[in-house]
């Protein structure tokens, strides 16, 4: 395999400081294209500009290189504006009409409690469900737009199954449902959602190979789908563990939990690196290491599948 042809990415959202899950995943993504003899691009996903700040940025990218995680090409303090998601509309623009095109689009009047309402039936209820907006005449959509509600906009799916082979968790499926599974590329206040951008952004900057926590996993097929319907073609996908905090609560950056400014404080670069590999599955024991020794030890086949709970006093 051409090691020129392989692209990994981090991609994080500078809405606040990095945590140990985040860590945990920049760590297996960069070994990932490491040890494939790859590249690594670092991307701003700054979307949002009321939960993007720069400030949260520059520090994403001194943890990650503190670390020992760095990368060829992408976003800096000092540069790499077309790496971040902000300054990218224009493309978004592009991808939207080509949809639109399509004819796979349609205004969505729903509030995010209906949407949600509408996208989570009971258990046991197999019905089809979904916020009716796509069936909406064009009387009540000019009743809407006289009552200033303005759309977000969702895509269409058509009835279908989406499989891929994760490159950790094996093969999935998912099953699309028309009208039940249609979701939101664009927000009502403009912006454009995260499943349109980072679809564009891997599909352009040539990215091959994603490597994020499980979490997102049913957001692999949206993107698949979305993009073959742009003409590109899909990412190999890797889905990792989540560390998971008392209860089985996963991280949040809006929680605080183990963020790096406690972190580096109380651990060396080199002792962070090998607990976080040992709750991997990748060392035997958590004994510092330096990110660069890991990667010819590194093996999907040796991380861990389940969710990892957070040991006592390890940290």
């Amino acid at each position: 395999m051409n090691g020129n042809k392989i692209i990994g990415r981090f991609a994080p959202s500078p809405s606040g400081r990095l945590h140990l899950g985040n860590m945990l995943s920049s760590l297996l993504a960069w070994l990932d294209v490491r040890s494939l003899g790859g590249r690594m691009l670092f991307r701003l996903e700054d979307l949002d500009p009321d939960r993007s700040f720069r400030e949260y940025a520059k520090l994403m990218a001194e943890d990650l290189l503190w670390l020992g995680l760095d990368w060829d090409d992408g976003w800096r303090p000092d540069g790499g504006t077309e790496f971040a998601q902000g300054q990218r509309t224009a493309l978004y623009e592009q991808a939207f009409q080509t949809l639109q095109d399509l004819g796979v689009l349609y205004p969505c009047y729903c509030s995010r409690a209906q949407r949600l309402a509408a996208s989570a039936p009971h258990p046991g209820d197999h019905r089809e469900s979904g916020c009716g907006c796509r069936m909406m005449t064009d009387a009540n959509r000019r009743l809407m737009e006289r009552n200033h509600r303005l759309p977000a906009t969702k895509v269409h799916v058509s009835n279908a199954e989406i499989s891929f082979i994760d490159g950790h968790y094996g093969p999935q499926i998912f099953s699309f449902c028309a009208g039940r599974d249609d979701f939101i590329i664009r927000r009502a206040d403009g912006v454009f959602a995260y499943q349109l951008a980072v679809s564009v952004d891997d599909a352009m900057m040539g990215v091959t190979r994603v490597v994020r926590a499980r979490d997102l996993l049913d957001s692999t097929p949206k993107q698949i789908w979305l993009m073959t319907q742009l003409g590109y073609a899909p990412c190999i996908y890797c889905h990792g563990p989540l560390l998971v905090a008392d209860a089985g609560r996963k991280m949040s950056k809006r929680d605080g939990d183990l963020n790096m400014e406690a972190l580096r404080a109380r651990n060396t670069s080199e002792e962070l690196c090998g607990k976080l590999a040992y709750l991997a599955g990748l060392l035997p024991e958590p004994v510092p290491i330096k990110a660069a020794d890991l990667v010819p030890l590194f093996s999907w086949d040796k991380v861990r599948k389940s969710d990892i709970p957070l040991p006592d006093n390890l940290f």
